[in-house]
């Protein structure tokens, strides 16, 4: 099963000593070591502040391209771990692993689509709808 785990948080790196950074870039390395060797770690990455972002939004068959984040809020996506684990209860552990578990961050934890069984689901709908 893959995952996406998405960190969510406040934007405050800038808020940082040098000392805290490279505690946490430590950190995050211990973290990558350990999924690697485990062999579940697929990718991991921090993205650049919001202010860096570009959204592109499609209305009326016309591309709408804006700088900044899609939505304002105190809370941006700061990052991405891709990991393909067993199941939902090896990815919580793994989520409990990050240094992202301070208070104020969040992560989500989203499968990652099966398009075969997507579309075997969408062969079996409409094979049913045919019998009907």
């Amino acid at each position: 099963m893959k995952v996406l785990l998405t960190l969510y948080g406040e934007e405050t790196a800038s808020e940082f000593s040098p000392e805290q950074i490279e505690q946490s870039m430590s950190a995050w390395q211990e973290f990558g070591e350990a999924a690697a060797a485990a062999g579940v770690l697929l990718a991991c990455e921090g993205l650049a502040e919001s202010h860096a972002a570009t959204t592109v939004r499609y209305a009326g068959g016309k591309r709408h391209v804006t700088d900044g984040p899609f939505i304002e809020t105190k809370e941006q996506l700061g990052g991405f771990v891709f990991l393909e684990v067993r199941d939902l209860d090896e990815a919580l552990e793994w989520a409990d692993r990050l240094p992202w578990t301070t208070d104020g961050c969040s992560t989500e934890i989203r499968p990652i689509m099966d398009y075969d069984a997507f579309a075997a689901g969408a062969e079996s709908a409409t094979g049913q709808r045919a019998e009907s």
